[in-house]
């Protein structure tokens, strides 16, 4: 008998890609989209152009396509438009897909060997009066803010050639602090850590080694410190020559977290150690004194990918987790303390307090606790409280809620969150606003699109 055909699921439903660059000029407003929301909205995601080579395609390595929303006095305007990356660029003339998953050598065309395979579709950043599309394994690529057309790379890790998808931005400074893992060579154990100053100047770029290759998608900046978060997510070439998986979960190499004073060199790092588990995304984290707190969307175990033997990962759904790391303790392990049971990711929070204590935090949940990345709620906790609200969609799959404050000066929290939400019923999506303080209240305006918008990743804000 023939084995039945298995179908990819990062290439079905709203995992789907669209295969169209649209404008529309007015988009139909239900409810009210406030006057003091204007600016700009931009949502990353993998879009891959062509059919993918590998049977085994993961949704982490689409090319990225963004979605922006212009509002202003009410109304919202929408575009979407690839990024035009040289993998792109190459795909494009060719007709086809050219590289492999991740760039695998194995699976790509011999045509594009040792030629960039960068698809910049993890998030999108404004620093300096740049617009950057980012993703983990390449420079930022920079767009126009009104347009979405492609302006190119821009070098900021040098040598190192990684630049993160999760630069963090210092609200007292304006600087961009930055890290590349495998810096300088695909499954290096070699970290770059670098800052660009509020004009977009390089000011310091320093390479470490961490303890081994692994998957470091996000980190840690508060005022003083940054860490690097070292899970056994594991990257091996050795591996992918013999066929395996590039990245796995391998919980036997341990977890680390490497901590270093953000005015010190690289060999002051301090590595603590902790249970394996693995964090995509931390919501903030701060300092008291010679305890440094990090709040974090924690797995169990690395979804979305298998075992080092190849063999499928185990499913796993995030909780938010607040890690402890004791300067002045007479220890070198974070404490790891649970903070709510609900199961979600994407977490965000009011970034005028980036690396600061504070007292909001916001998230996409899953009410029905479902261990995938489909969500159906957006969730606030009241840190000063304890107490957690949310608003259930009946018929919606949220992403990402982005904070926007109200005004530059507003209280902490005094804004609004806007997401992108999914309608499984009308295949088709929704920009949605929330009061943020009243997120069960439920969204008190809704843009809705005409057809859908992929499952993404990251957006950030542009202020008119």
């Amino acid at each position: 008998m023939n084995a039945p055909v298995r179908i990819n699921p990062y290439l079905t439903g709203n995992f789907a890609p669209l295969h169209s660059e649209d404008d529309f000029a007015a988009l139909t407003i239900k409810g009210e989209f406030p006057a003091a929301l204007r600016g700009s909205y931009y949502r990353n995601g993998p879009n891959p152009q062509f059919e993918p080579r590998d049977a085994s395609h993961h949704w982490f390595a689409g090319d990225g396509m963004i979605h922006a929303f212009h509002i202003d006095g009410g109304e919202v305007s929408y575009l979407n438009r690839y990024v035009h990356t040289n993998k792109y660029a190459l795909e494009h003339a060719a007709g086809r897909s050219l590289f492999g998953t991740f760039g695998n050598p194995l699976t790509s065309d011999p045509q594009v060997a040792g030629k960039d395979s960068g698809v910049a579709n993890t998030n999108i950043v404004w620093h300096a009066g740049r617009l950057l599309a980012l993703e983990e394994g390449h420079n930022p690529f920079e767009l126009d803010p009104v347009t979405l057309g492609s302006r190119g790379y821009r070098d900021y890790a040098g040598a190192a050639l990684r630049f993160t998808a999760h630069p963090k931005l210092d609200p007292e400074t304006g600087e961009m602090v930055f890290f590349g893992y495998s810096a300088g060579a695909f499954f290096s154990n070699k970290v770059a850590y670098g800052v660009a100053d509020r004009t977009g100047k390089v000011t310091r770029l320093d390479t470490f080694e961490a303890p081994y290759s692994s998957m470091i998608h996000d980190f840690f900046v508060t005022k003083n410190h940054v860490m690097f978060p070292v899970l056994p997510l594991t990257g091996s070439m050795e591996r992918v020559v013999k066929g395996g998986p590039a990245y796995a979960w391998e919980p036997g190499k341990g977890a680390y977290v490497g901590i270093m004073r953000r005015d010190a060199d690289v060999s002051s790092i301090c590595w603590y150690q902790t249970d394996p588990c693995y964090v995509f995304h931390p919501m903030n984290m701060w300092e008291e004194g010679g305890k440094i707190f990090i709040d974090v969307m924690q797995y169990a175990n690395a979804p979305l990918f298998p075992n080092a033997d190849g063999s499928p990962g185990k499913p796993a759904g995030a909780r938010l987790v607040r890690w402890t790391l004791d300067q002045d303790g007479n220890t070198d392990t974070v404490k790891q303390e649970k903070l709510d049971d609900l199961l979600g990711e994407f977490p965000r929070f009011d970034e005028r307090r980036a690396g600061l204590s504070y007292r909001h935090g916001y998230y996409a949940a899953s009410a029905a606790g479902l261990k995938k990345v489909l969500f159906d709620s957006i969730a606030h906790v009241d840190f000063k409280t304890g107490k957690r609200t949310m608003h259930t969609f009946a018929d919606g799959q949220p992403g990402e809620p982005l904070f926007v404050p109200r005004t530059p000066d507003a209280a902490e929290g005094d804004g609004f969150l806007v997401t992108l939400v999914y309608r499984p019923s009308d295949d088709r999506s929704d920009l949605a606003v929330f009061d943020a303080l009243n997120v069960d209240k439920g969204p008190i305006g809704w843009a809705e699109l005409p057809r859908r918008v992929p499952f993404g990743f990251h957006g950030n804000w542009r202020q008119a």
